[in-house]
């Protein structure tokens, strides 16, 4: 059975992440002042992402409060 690759390990995807990240150098190149100048509001705005992908990634042991599954040897 050939699976078909995904999107991004054809020639067409190799093709458009490089000219992406080329693109993203220069213009990071070019911009540097100002993607540093945006960087503290990018850290501020990271902190409630984080603290709701890291909340709501720890329920999943919520039914097993008490319970000790870690193995024993």
């Amino acid at each position: 059975m050939n699976a078909r690759p995904s999107w991004w390990r054809t020639r067409a995807g190799v093709a458009v992440i490089g000219f992406a990240l080329v693109g993203a150098f220069y213009l990071l190149r070019e911009h540097w002042g100002h993607a540093l100048g945006a960087l503290p509001y990018l850290l501020l705005l990271a902190c409630p992402l984080m603290h709701l992908v890291m909340h709501h990634g720890g329920h999943h042991g919520h039914g097993a409060a008490g319970r000790d599954d870690t193995p024993r040897g």
